[in-house]
């Protein structure tokens, strides 16, 4: 019931509707003009209130319209400066002319599509659509109830200019570059969203049985070009102080309901034909699957020719006949585009490939096993590189699994679109190894790791793709991953050398300082090193197209753990090993999702839907936490660790999870959440075993440390927040509780005897290992995300840790 407050009289009489009280539309004549003021509730309002209650129009439409209603306003009323529309209707300034004009009706047409609304109309549309030619200029535009039910028609049209499509594309709530005018897209949602945020109401749909209603923040200013100033003073930029991050709640939501993205069914977005078919795209910038679509585009043909060019160089084989009872191996083209940490285009690469899945063991291949440098050796000799400002230089072999020698005879096909036009049944007898053939990676190994020796440099079994050369009381640096190499060390002239002597064995390219190595992005900074994986980070948003999710606060809810039987099974269980694999690579320079890509990890053979919603949660936590890295500092050479057990904490199997993190100085260099491989039974057991695979991780650092001729300024310490756990690393007490314990578990203890390491306690709040075996609530989280080095770029928006 609506009643008069200053008369006491009823206007409206409703009924409830579903928690609701729909205002039904009166039927009234439009034919005739009302004899009296028929929105008058006994007394008169401002003009600026009429603004409001209009839906922000202009106030030449307000002044109209009250006319017509036979509405009077006071004679004191003028119009007033809306600062809701300001806020919402401000846009950038148009873009300048294009030169195209056209010179025929339907040979440029713009067009948009706004939607989906929030709201379905009363007709059911949830989209509407705007089309403008631009030489007739007059505007069409309609509603869908989907963006899949436009209707089609089969006259031709040259040029379509669209928003968000790749034929041409342009910036969201941008004016294209053209002076054509679109008044419905910019007006239609701005005076309903207008309207909505004046008033305090809460979101609500006719529909719907619950509403979202928005809890008040401290006030923002906003900003965009262009905006008038109330009070006639110009306005200038300014630069906050300080950046408060404000934490927003989730709404309570009474009536759930199950959408396609919490059960893990995702939709493929794929592109209009008729956009393929118009030629629209650029070709160059895609990479093509197959050699039938690779030569219709120049840059790709030009990459095939200069892979085959260097193969011949190479002498990578000869043409013979096929001996019989021998096995052909086939070959084919597979495309990459090469990109700078920036994202844009570096070079287009073919790579002809053996199908190698077609070899015989025993027949044509043997040994295939190839080792690479490990993720804790690469963060131990960045940090060291921090540490004593050593130069970080780049290089990378072209072609490397070509200077390899294969060892068995394999006879392969002609490489597609490049046969012997004079011997087209001759097939490949190859000399030296090529890619996808299964011992290929060994091949090349072998034949780098043979040949530094010939230069100074010395190999370690700690890391086999670890070199060192010393000159003096000069050192250089070798990490070797496949065909990606990072030489480092204190003397920049014995560098130079060592990159000459390799450019003349190999065909190598001096890439320059380091900044980009197997997707990790480094960066240096005043203090030091910042590694992060922003741009992987982005790549894989979107190939899980969880790019626009909404972020939230910890990768896994707090003191959570997953289920192997749970719910339903996921219906891509191939996608769900996909995106996973991809997120234990970023655990690379991200320790705090390394628990939660743990946990995901052991359902890989057959996830359910709800680990697979445990999935997207580490996707939106990583969304919001993109810029995220560690930063590498100068500080001193101390190594210290901290372990920690969840004892018992797997549900399916009773089995305790160790945690571990390793520092040299302040410095983050090594890892881990791992679950033990027995059941402890009792919480002392499972930090002992902890406390004796951290320690074994210790030793295997030294080892490196020894090998670079770094010494420690004191023993190792391992902080423990288990007492029973410590006193057992000192004496062998409580033998009837711990008479069963394996006898390498014990490897602690003898490390303590020897007084090679000092086991230490630490209250569980300082336990930085804690972040590595459970998940945590949202402050104690950051707080250990902060202990970690973990934060924003130093070049990034200042705030965080």
């Amino acid at each position: 019931m609506v009643k008069s407050k200053a008369t006491g009289k009823i206007l409206y009489r409703g009924l409830c509707s579903n928690g609701l009280y729909p205002i039904h539309s009166l039927s009234t004549s439009t034919s005739q003009t009302p004899s009296q003021a028929t929105a008058f509730l006994g007394q008169l309002v401002q003009s600026n209130l009429w603004h409001h209650r209009l839906g922000h129009p202009t106030n030449t439409v307000v002044s109209l319209m009250l006319n017509k209603a036979n509405v009077h306003v006071p004679k004191t009323s003028s119009p007033m400066m809306c600062h809701t529309c300001l806020e919402g209707k401000f846009s950038k300034l148009p873009f300048p002319q294009h030169l195209n004009q056209p010179v025929t009706p339907f040979e440029i047409i713009h067009t948009d599509l706004w939607g989906p609304a929030p709201c379905i109309s009363v007709d059911g549309y949830r989209y509407y659509t705007i089309f403008v030619d631009e030489y007739l200029l007059p505007t069409h535009s309609n509603t869908f109830t989907s963006s899949h039910s436009c209707p089609r028609s089969n006259c031709p049209v040259p040029v379509v200019t669209t928003e968000n499509v790749v034929v041409t594309s342009f910036p969201d709530s941008t004016p294209p570059t053209s002076s054509v005018p679109t008044p419905a897209p910019s007006h239609i949602p701005a005076s309903i969203s207008l309207t909505h945020s004046a008033s305090d109401f809460p979101e609500v749909c006719p529909s719907s049985q619950s509403i979202a209603a928005p809890i008040p923040a401290s006030p923002q200013i906003p900003v965009a070009p262009d905006i008038r100033s109330s009070s006639g003073s110009e306005t200038h930029d300014f630069t906050p102080d300080t950046l408060q991050v404000v934490l927003s709640i989730p709404p309570l939501n009474l009536h759930p309901m199950q959408t396609r993205s919490k059960s893990g069914i995702i939709r493929k977005k794929a592109l209009l034909a008729s956009v393929q078919d118009s030629g629209g795209t650029d070709m160059s910038l895609v990479e093509p699957v197959s050699y039938k679509s690779a030569i219709k585009v120049p840059v790709w043909l030009q990459a095939m020719q200069e892979e085959v060019n260097a193969l011949h160089t190479q002498g990578t084989w000869r043409l013979v006949q096929l001996p019989a009872n021998k096995n052909l191996v086939g070959c084919k083209w597979i495309f990459k585009i090469k990109r700078h940490s920036d994202g844009s285009i570096a070079r287009h690469k073919a790579r002809l490939v053996a199908k190698g899945f077609s070899q015989e063991p025993g027949l044509d291949y043997g040994e295939t096993f190839s080792p690479v440098v490990k993720p804790t050796t690469v963060r131990l000799v960045l940090a060291l590189a921090a540490h004593f400002n050593w130069p970080l230089r780049q290089l990378d072999v072209k072609n490397a699994f070509l200077h390899g020698i294969l060892q068995e005879e394999v006879y392969m096909s002609q490489p597609p679109g490049f046969e012997d036009p004079s011997h087209p049944y001759l097939v490949c007898k190859l000399l030296k190894s090529l890619y996808g053939l299964k011992q290929a990676p060994r091949a090349w190994n072998d034949r780098f790791t043979q040949f530094l020796p010939s230069l100074g440099f010395e190999n370690t079994y700690s890391d086999s793709s670890f070199f060192v050369k010393h000159v003096g009381h000069e050192i250089v640096v070798l990490l070797l991953y496949v065909d990606d190499i990072i030489i480092t060390g204190s003397a920049s002239g014995a560098i130079t050398q060592v990159i000459s002597a390799l450019t003349t064995e190999f065909d190598i390219k001096d890439l320059g300082l380091l900044h980009y190595f197997l997707g990790i992005q480094i960066t240096k900074t005043a203090t030091g090193l910042f590694l992060s994986q922003t741009k992987y980070v982005a790549d894989l948003l979107v190939k899980s197209e969880m790019f626009d999710a909404k972020p939230c606060d910890t990768p896994c809810l707090p003191y959570n753990r997953l289920l192997k039987e749970d719910g339903d099974p996921y219906s891509n269980p191939k996608l769900y090993r996909s995106i996973v694999g991809a997120l234990q690579y970023l655990t690379f320079t991200r320790p705090d999702i390394a628990f939660s890509v743990h946990q995901v990890c052991q359902f890989m053979q057959n996830p359910m839907v709800s680990h697979f919603t445990a999935v997207k949660r580490i996707l939106r936590y990583i969304k919001g936490t993109m810029q995220f890295g560690i930063s590498y500092t100068i500080g001193d050479l101390q190594l210290k660790a901290f372990s920690d057990a969840d004892w018992a904490g797997d549900p399916n199997d009773r089995r305790s999870t160790t945690g571990l993190v390793v520092f040299l100085g302040n410095n983050p260099i090594s890892w881990s959440s791992k679950k033990q491989q027995t059941v402890s039974r009792s919480s002392t057991e499972a930090e002992y075993r902890a406390l004796s695979f951290t320690s074994a991780e210790l030793d295997w650092i030294k080892q490196l440390l020894a090998f670079l001729h770094i010494p420690l300024p004191r023993v190792p310490v391992l902080f423990c927040d288990n007492l029973s756990a410590i006193a057992l690393s000192f004496n062998p007490v409580q033998h009837q509780k711990t008479k069963h314990i394996e006898i390498d578990v014990h490897f602690v203890r003898e490390r303590v005897s020897l007084k090679q390491l000092s086991v230490q306690f630490v209250s569980s709040q300082e336990q930085f290992a804690d972040i590595l075996t459970k998940g945590l609530s949202g402050p104690l989280f950051r707080t250990h995300c902060c202990n970690l080095m973990l934060g924003s770029s130093p070049h990034a928006l200042e705030g965080g840790c």
